[in-house]
């Protein structure tokens, strides 16, 4: 298989528990239900791409532990390349500890484990993945070393190169943004990549004019609800959401992102595959956790021909 999308970022096994509320701090809540799930950023994207008609490899690490074999065949059932997903001993797998609330809002903690572990040699190594793929998709889960290379190469191959800034905790290093071909936050790594409060369409404008600025070739901050803009050069467009009844919103963002991947490495152009990521993202928070809630294509045209 050729990989038309490499992923390189993390897999965290997602430990999710469902209450009523989001508890203070020193509060203890009664929850309502537990489960694990396969997750991570930048596995869930994985997911998202190649359920969504992309050849997809990742590159990534997990802990020598039983869910790092988990997090593993996950992947492999998906149909995705996992040669370069290596095993670190010593340390855990990640792990995310993820509370949902009665609104389907979230809180989450992330243990890093064996995503603290790849490392800019792991990706070098694999180097013949990034050779042969169209797009590269990074976040922040990993180290931050591993992302300037990944991202330098991505941009020395001619790939298309796409950071999801997530999460987000300041401004990027002013070197990453000419690398970048699709810089794609939500409001809050907006806000936290820029310094500005970001909560609508308009300061979603003004936050991607910012980032613009210094250097990255095109902007899209998604918006949940309100939907997504897209900046490039001195222009804007909104793309509306698809309404739907939110039930968790884990791993929408991640659906987007997979989803936007996979469209631009079958040849569909911008505005399309924006349009295709949203659809993507309004299936899942639909559906309960952060793998088992990505949409397959057929899915997903299904909703277009509807």
């Amino acid at each position: 298989m050729h990989a038309n999308v490499v992923v390189v970022g993390s897999l965290n096994m997602d430990l999710v528990t469902r209450a009523q509320r989001l508890p203070q701090a020193g509060e203890t809540l009664a929850g309502e239900s537990f489960f694990t799930v396969p997750g991570g950023k930048g596995a869930n994207q994985a997911v998202a791409a190649a359920r969504l008609g992309a050849q997809v490899a990742m590159i990534g690490c997990v802990g020598a532990d039983a869910y790092g074999q988990q997090l593993r065949q996950a992947l492999l059932d998906e149909g995705i390349d996992c040669q370069a997903v290596d095993s670190a001993s010593g340390v855990s797998s990640g792990v995310a500890l993820i509370v949902v609330d009665a609104s389907s809002q979230n809180a989450i903690v992330i243990v890093a484990g064996g995503n603290g572990q790849l490392t800019p040699a792991s990706v070098q190594r694999f180097d013949a993945l990034l050779q042969q793929a169209q797009v590269i998709v990074c976040q922040l889960e990993v180290p931050t070393d591993t992302v300037a290379y990944t991202l330098a190469r991505g941009r020395a191959l001619g790939k298309t190169v796409i950071l999801n800034p997530a999460p987000a905790t300041g401004p990027l290093p002013a070197e990453w943004y000419a690398a970048i071909d699709y810089l794609i936050p939500n409001e809050s790594e907006a806000a936290a990549l820029t310094g500005l409060p970001v909560n609508d369409l308009q300061t979603a404008k003004v936050a991607a004019t910012r980032l613009l600025g210094l250097g990255v070739g095109k902007v899209i901050v998604t918006l949940g609800a309100q939907g997504a803009v897209f900046a490039a050069g001195k222009g804007f467009e909104h793309f509306p959401a698809p309404v739907v009844q939110p039930l968790d919103t884990t791993a929408a963002g991640d659906t987007f992102v997979g989803g936007f991947a996979a469209a631009l490495a079958r040849g569909e152009d911008l505005r399309a595959a924006i349009a295709f990521g949203q659809r993507a993202a309004a299936i899942s928070v639909t559906r309960e956790g952060a793998q088992p809630s990505i949409p397959y294509l057929h899915e997903v045209q299904a909703v277009v021909t509807r």
